[in-house]
């Protein structure tokens, strides 16, 4: 098992869409074959296609605002004498975060179906922003699911998403978070699918989704590379690229142009969510050696009790809060492409002060666990090495949090 070279990762499934022959796979009711097998084939069709490519290109550069900044972290540099560190700024994008990309081009699938209906799943609140925004700009309803504890601690999102024209649905089932928003999303495209169109907000579920979203995504890394070029001349011989994981779309995304790099040239590195110091609970199944089981619609590794039943999560990063993890990353892990280890919420707050009181850049909760880990590696590191952290969204959203945990200084925003 290992990756094959010139064919995009997405695309490294077998017959029965798994990676590796274990992760992945589309594990759904009778109900959803042909909503998916639909969508396979217009997906397949669209993404070989000229005019399609041509106007994903033109709404990512001139609505998504392609390509994000990559900036040199000097200051931070400076204080840890080790390696030097930059960010690709992806927050910079339209709307905050990276979510953007795989909304617009669910939203241009959608017109292509001729379905003028969307619904999302959302964590942190970025993926249902970046739908209801796409869904707006193109014309389309918008309905989002996301859990009741979510909409209390991400209220300035909640708040984007309604005033977008979205409806936002309460989940009160199980945890109330991102995964129960996910599980009651796919409930109701079960009998809505025939003018609903869905877009799950990850690298996750049914395979489809994870291919629409991976191969959305990459425009991160597409950028990146040129950026890379035109910073240093050609690719430095020692790259270290940092990302938090959660579902995995931002890190996928962050990655993917760079699969076919020797990993002693450029490595991965993903941070998951630790959960807090004093708790037994977190979302870093990959970290802490979860086994292989089936959540939404797809094999792999995630968080379960001796029955087999999905354990509860707990992050303080609600974009993270997730028990399993895209069949990718499962993948990437497996070959051992990708190194994955874990914040605790105490790092990623403690990482957010240093970020913020060096540089003008406020990256939210979500990439502070992965600035975390950069951060305490980068010391140690020489100075010939770069690090480089995707900062993929903005704290805006976590400013409530920031405020109750370390004071008002940190929650001031522009």
């Amino acid at each position: 098992m290992k990756i094959k070279k010139g064919i995009p990762l997405i695309d490294q499934h077998d017959k029965n869409f798994m990676y590796g022959g274990k992760f992945g796979g589309n594990f759904i009711p009778e109900t959803l074959k042909k909503p998916i097998d639909d969508l396979t084939k217009l997906f397949h069709k669209l993404r070989n296609d000229k005019g399609f490519l041509k106007e994903r290109d033109y709404y990512f550069e001139n609505y998504v605002g392609a390509p994000t900044p990559f900036i040199k972290l000097d200051n931070l540099t400076k204080h840890l004498k080790g390696a030097q560190i930059y960010a690709k700024v992806v927050s910079e994008a339209n709307g905050g975060a990276h979510k953007i990309y795989n909304a617009t081009v669910h939203c241009l699938l959608a017109r292509r179906s001729g379905k003028k209906f969307v619904i999302g799943d959302t964590g942190a609140g970025y993926a249902g922003k970046m739908l209801s925004m796409a869904a707006k700009k193109f014309g389309l309803k918008c309905k989002i699911f996301m859990g009741a504890k979510d909409i209390k601690r991400q209220q300035p999102n909640v708040k984007a998403i309604k005033k977008n024209g979205a409806e936002v649905v309460p989940v009160y089932s199980g945890s109330q978070t991102l995964v129960d928003a996910v599980s009651e999303c796919m409930r109701y495209w079960v009998a809505n699918c025939n003018h609903a169109h869905m877009a799950v907000g990850s690298t996750v579920g049914p395979s489809i989704f994870v291919r629409i979203c991976g191969w959305s995504t990459s425009q991160i890394s597409r950028e990146l590379k040129s950026q890379i070029i035109d910073e240093f001349g050609s690719m430095p011989k020692k790259i270290k690229l940092y990302n938090c994981v959660g579902g995995g779309s931002s890190s996928f995304g962050f990655w993917n142009e760079f699969m076919d790099y020797n990993r002693k040239q450029v490595e991965f590195i993903g941070v998951e969510a630790g959960g807090p110091t004093k708790s037994k609970k977190h979302a870093a199944p990959l970290t802490y050696g979860s086994k292989i089981g089936i959540l939404h619609g797809a094999a792999q590794y995630v968080n379960q009790n001796s029955d087999g039943q999905i354990e509860e999560t707990e992050s303080i990063s609600a974009g993270l809060d997730y028990p399993g993890v895209s069949p990718l990353h499962c993948f990437l892990k497996d070959v051992k492409r990708a190194r994955y280890t874990a914040a605790s919420d105490e790092d990623a707050l403690e990482a957010y002060k240093l970020v913020t009181k060096y540089e003008n850049l406020k990256p939210s909760l979500e990439p502070s666990h992965a600035f975390s880990v950069a951060i305490k590696e980068a010391r140690k590191l020489s100075k010939d090495t770069i690090v480089i952290v995707n900062s993929c969204g903005d704290a805006h959203k976590d400013k409530d949090i920031l405020e109750k945990r370390l004071g008002k200084k940190y929650a001031k925003f522009n």
